[in-house]
């Protein structure tokens, strides 16, 4: 089984199309909200392997679906003050891209996940139980806690479970302890 969560409408009609040509079962996550548009149709995708969309050396946040614009945005605003984030847009996360994982483990040495999902059996449990038996480093994850659901629009339910960018924010300086 495959899982790919798109972060936008071209990387969305990318994996359907994918989906269609492949004689594999494939798990196609979709979100309820517009996504941010974050490539062009001339952008090329690889089942297993994640993208970096912003470099950066002080910390990776490993994002999936609209999170990704949410992580983007919250590099953004940490860059002003003088954090530098490094994103990736990880839209395929079974399989995972180890290599690129390791890759930011190791240059990083601090990772975030970010996904709108269960962080139990998420982009954020593939991560850490990549990195727990290849190179432990601190991880944090942000997405739906083990608890039961709200109810609201797209993004009441988004602040309601911390899945906003201000979030990541806070999150990512408490993480780095500034």
């Amino acid at each position: 089984m495959q899982v790919f969560v798109p972060c936008d409408a071209v990387q969305t009609e990318w994996l359907v199309k994918y989906a269609i040509d492949t004689p594999k079962p494939i798990y196609l996550r979709l979100s309820r909200d517009k996504f941010k548009d974050l490539y062009t149709s001339e952008t090329e995708f690889a089942p297993g392997k994640g993208i970096v969309v912003r470099e950066g050396t002080d910390i990776t946040v490993i994002a999936c679906g609209l999170m990704v614009g949410n992580a983007i945005d919250a590099a953004e605003e940490l860059a002003k003050e003088g954090i530098s984030v490094r994103v990736i847009d990880m839209f395929t996360w079974k399989p995972l891209d180890e290599e690129l994982v390791l890759k930011c483990a190791k240059e990083c040495g601090k990772i975030i996940t970010c996904e709108e999902h269960s962080i139990i059996g998420g982009l954020g449990e593939a991560v850490c139980s990549y990195l727990a038996e290849t190179c432990p480093v601190p991880v944090k994850r942000i997405g739906v806690n083990d608890k039961f659901g709200c109810s609201g629009t797209a993004a009441e339910v988004l602040k309601a479970y911390g899945l906003s960018a201000e979030h990541i924010v806070e999150v990512t300086k408490a993480f780095l302890n500034r």
